[in-house]
């Protein structure tokens, strides 16, 4: 499959589920009840981030557990984490920042990825190697919708889209989905790490819930 159709393969699926949950997790047991809510709240995407030695195992048994759920890995740092995730199950793969390694190795799989940009340079480095979808990390302290409007602007007729994420919240998710070159946002309001070390699932479970509301706002 060529660069290009995995870009837009993955702007399809996400541009169905609109908000990605961006996740923590501390063991994989977390992962299966979270999956769970997502499954059942309607938000059916998860992108585990390989911000905790977990995040492997959280995916390996997310996939199994859950086979429909849309399943990323975020925070990609190495290529090493990057075989793993693909590995364990990942159907995508994002990174705060551009790795011209990492990518490469994600397009030597057939492995649909994101890196993060923040500057048009960025960007044109990630369009030249084949990227046309890329996450706009930190979104809100790099400026945030003013930003993403200028940013974009330059790079509209070659196709190019942004999944923002740093500071997205559900106040502001709208207002950020309502521009055509944003496919989706990461949420990392829905499973905050207070929330998930306390065990306090029913106010993630509202979260999810309410994103899942807001999402579907949008289709009306």
């Amino acid at each position: 499959m060529s660069c290009n159709a995995l870009n837009q393969g993955m702007i399809s699926k996400l541009s169905r589920v609109r908000v990605i949950p961006v996740l923590s997790f501390s063991s994989a047991e977390e992962g299966l009840r979270l999956g769970e809510i997502l499954c059942r709240c309607g938000l059916p995407a998860a992108e585990v981030t390989f911000r905790t030695t977990s995040a492997e195992a959280a995916i390996r048994a997310m996939r199994k557990e859950f086979p429909s759920l849309c399943l990323g890995a975020g925070t990609v740092l190495s290529v090493e984490q990057l075989e793993r995730a693909i590995d364990a199950g990942a159907e995508f793969g994002v990174a705060p920042g551009l790795n011209p390694e990492i990518v490469k190795a994600a397009q030597a799989r057939g492995f649909a990825f994101a890196p993060g940009i923040c500057t048009p340079s960025e960007i044109e480095a990630a369009y030249a190697l084949g990227c046309v979808m890329m996450k706009f990390f930190p979104a809100e302290a790099s400026g945030g919708i003013p930003m993403v409007k200028a940013i974009s602007a330059p790079y509209k007729h070659l196709g190019v889209k942004f999944m923002p994420t740093g500071g997205v919240t559900e106040s502001n998710a709208a207002s950020y989905l309502a521009l055509p070159e944003i496919v989706a946002v990461g949420g990392t309001w829905l499973a905050k790490s207070a929330d998930m070390a306390a065990g306090n699932w029913t106010a993630i479970e509202e979260n999810v819930k309410r994103a899942a509301e807001l999402v579907a706002g949008l289709e009306k």
